[in-house]
This record gives C-alpha cells, sequence and structure tokens, in this order.
C-alpha cells in the first residue's frame, strides 16, 4: 500500500497528475504519453519511475515496448480527480488521448490492411470481396436509411437489397431521374430518390434509422447544418455513419471534384457530430490511397439518444 503523503506529494506536480489522470483511462507507451501531454521522453520517464516506485502506477512488458497501467487506490484516485478541475490542460489531454488511442488502432489496421493486400493474389475458388459484401449486407437489419448525397446511388442500390426503405437524396436534378430510372429497371421498389440538399433534407423528423453520408460532407456549404440535419431525421436511438476525406492539402480538387472543403481531421468530425447532438461519437482512418496525392478516408459514427 503506497503511503498516501507521499502519493499526494507526487501527484501535486501537475504534470504527474495529467499521467495519472490519463492512465485511469486507458494503458499507454512512453511514446503515446509524450504525443498526448507534448512533453520530453526523458522527463515523461522519469515521472513513471517515481509513480511507480510510489507504487501508484505498473508496467507491462510486451516486446521490446513497456505499457504503463494505473495501480494506485480508487480512493486517492478520486481526490486526485477532485483536483483536475485546477489543471487547465486535463479537457486537453482527453481529446488528445483519443487520438493517440485511434493512432494505435490505426497501426493495427494497416497491417491488416496489408493482409488484405494480399487477398485475391491467389486464386481461391468461391473466393471474393463482392461474397463477403453480400454476406455483410445479409447480417444487417432491416432499417429505414437515409442516403445523404447519394450521387447516382450505387450504395443505396446494394443497401436497399436488405433494407426495410432506403431514401436517396442529392441536389442534382440529373443524379436523381438518373438513379431513379435504374431503380426502376432493376425492380427494387423500396429505394426511392428525392431532390433535396443536405442541410435542407427533404425527409420527416425522426423517421430515419441510419442517416449515411458516402464522401457527401465536403461538399455542403456549410457542414455543421448538414450534420443537424441528419439528427433531426434520425429517430431516437438512430445512428449516423460519415465516410469522407481527411484534410488534406490538394487544393485541385475544389476545381476537379468541386469539393468545399479539403477533407475534415478526426477531431473536426467529432466535433461537428458531437455539436449536432450526437453521442457515442467514434471515428478512425480506414482506408489510405497508395498512389498521390494520398487521400485518406475517415469513418465517423454517432447515435441519437
Amino acid at each position: 500500500m503506497p503511503s498516501t503523503l507521499k502519493a499526494l506529494r507526487l501527484a501535486a506536480d501537475p504534470n504527474r497528475l495529467r499521467i495519472l489522470l490519463l492512465l485511469e483511462q486507458e494503458e499507454l507507451s512512453v511514446a503515446e504519453l509524450q504525443e498526448v501531454l507534448g512533453k520530453g521522453q526523458s522527463q515523461i520517464s522519469t515521472s513513471l519511475a517515481q509513480l511507480k516506485q510510489a507504487g501508484l502506477v505498473d508496467d507491462r512488458r510486451t516486446g521490446k515496448n513497456a505499457f504503463y497501467r494505473l495501480s494506485a487506490p480508487a480512493t486517492l484516485m478520486a481526490l486526485l480527480k477532485e483536483a483536475a478541475g485546477e489543471v487547465a490542460e486535463a479537457a486537453q489531454d482527453r481529446a488528445a488521448l483519443r487520438h493517440a488511442v485511434r493512432k494505435r488502432q490505426d497501426r493495427m489496421r494497416r497491417y491488416f490492411d496489408e493482409l488484405a493486400g494480399k487477398f485475391g493474389r491467389q486464386y481461391v475458388p468461391g473466393r471474393s470481396w463482392k461474397g463477403i459484401a453480400e454476406a455483410l449486407l445479409k447480417l444487417m437489419p432491416p432499417m429505414v436509411i437515409a442516403d445523404l448525397g447519394a450521387g447516382e446511388g450505387t450504395i443505396s442500390q446494394l443497401m436497399a437489397q436488405r433494407a426495410k426503405r432506403v431514401i436517396a437524396i442529392d441536389n442534382s436534378e440529373k443524379m436523381v431521374e438518373f438513379g431513379a430510372e435504374l431503380a426502376r429497371k432493376h425492380g427494387i421498389g423500396n429505394l426511392e430518390y428525392r431532390l433535396g440538399d443536405l442541410e435542407d433534407v427533404p425527409i420527416r423528423s425522426s423517421t430515419v434509422d441510419l442517416a449515411f453520408l458516402s464522401q457527401a460532407l465536403h461538399h455542403a456549404s456549410h457542414p455543421e447544418r448538414a450534420m443537424a440535419e441528419a439528427w433531426r431525421i434520425l429517430k431516437p436511438g438512430g445512428k449516423i455513419a460519415v465516410l469522407d476525406l481527411n484534410r488534406h492539402h490538394f487544393e485541385e480538387a475544389r476545381e476537379m471534384y468541386a469539393d468545399l472543403w479539403l477533407g475534415f481531421s478526426e477531431l473536426e468530425l467529432e466535433r461537428l457530430m458531437k455539436a449536432a447532438g450526437f453521442a457515442n461519437v467514434e471515428t478512425a482512418v480506414v482506408y489510405r490511397e497508395t498512389e498521390a496525392p494520398y487521400f485518406e478516408t475517415v469513418l465517423a459514427t454517432g447515435e441519437k439518444q
């Protein structure tokens, strides 16, 4: 049992207190703590050694890496959390922590992307991406889905295979006409196309289970209004899924693709969604192009409570 007096003296230092508050939420490496706190490796390692000696943190070795975790008594942490309000950087640390953890997940995802890159190089009878996509679609529960900024509705048509109903919204009259004709031609009776704008969606409030925006938000003049509209049309418990470009610097996209925004960072998407009222917001970079300008795709999800 660590000395309470010694523990309090150690935690009186704002940087060590910040470390303890972070480790209460997540097991972290020295490098991750450096990234979150913006401090040097030597300073963080020294603080961790002091906290470990006092019995407030412990470490776990995995290969060449060491991950630190909290081992302080709950009663002491309750006291320290009360003092957290006096640490100006605490809220900033929480946001930075979420992104550090996402980076860790991204590294794992890149590894699996490499594995996926081998998929299809060697012939295996019956194995295909189409087959996998069809299987996943079958697992999707029947829902009312709004595909916002649907274009000609390729994704809408795929989702309609399983959805109760899909409403595809686009502000291009030609896109809506083309998509509607395709739906008629292929007998997709549960897919409806409507002419409308992301910032003024022609759907009644609280009538949709899933609001889906795929590479559409960066075309909105006011992304915050588009997000608020998505929240409006969702039923309580409904979910939003946004696929968009990660923030980039390829200015030519404004002319080439009529993009109004050069993508959105994970933090920007998170702020937009939370400002609209969404809870349980999660973001991740899910794809990286291998050719210039190396666009990245971010997936953001949330829930209307």
